[in-house]
């Protein structure tokens, strides 16, 4: 179906592939990495990889030309930052705020609209 095309697309499969890739050296490999990459990676790939998979089905009930509207990126944006930032750490003693990783989400929902937002 082309209205798929989104999944494969060769930066959502090489976010899918890293992201994939950091969750086995997280639970198993225990390799040493970068702190920085530890922090924020998965915060960066989450939203591209959610809204990827959310494009496809958009696509698939308005069409292979559909792309997400600007306003619902943002709001995913704002309202993964709200769940993980702000309500999560009130109720999950595992959880923890970091204003960074706001910014993290932010520059995925920037990848996701500038590169993976198009017609399919």
């Amino acid at each position: 179906m082309r209205a798929l095309s989104v999944l494969r697309h060769p930066l959502f499969l090489g976010s899918a592939l890293l992201y994939g890739s950091y969750q086995l050296n997280k639970r198993w490999l225990h390799w040493p990495l970068p702190p920085w990459l530890t922090s924020y990676l998965s915060d960066v790939l989450f939203l591209p990889l959610a809204l990827s998979f959310a494009l496809a089905v958009h696509q698939v009930l308005y069409g292979r030309h559909a792309t997400l509207p600007g306003t619902w990126v943002l709001a995913a944006w704002a309202g993964v930052a709200l769940w993980f930032e702000a309500l999560l750490p009130r109720w999950s003693a595992t959880a923890s705020a970091d204003p960074a990783d706001v910014l993290a989400y932010a520059a995925g929902a920037l990848i996701f609209q500038r590169w993976l937002n198009k017609p399919g």
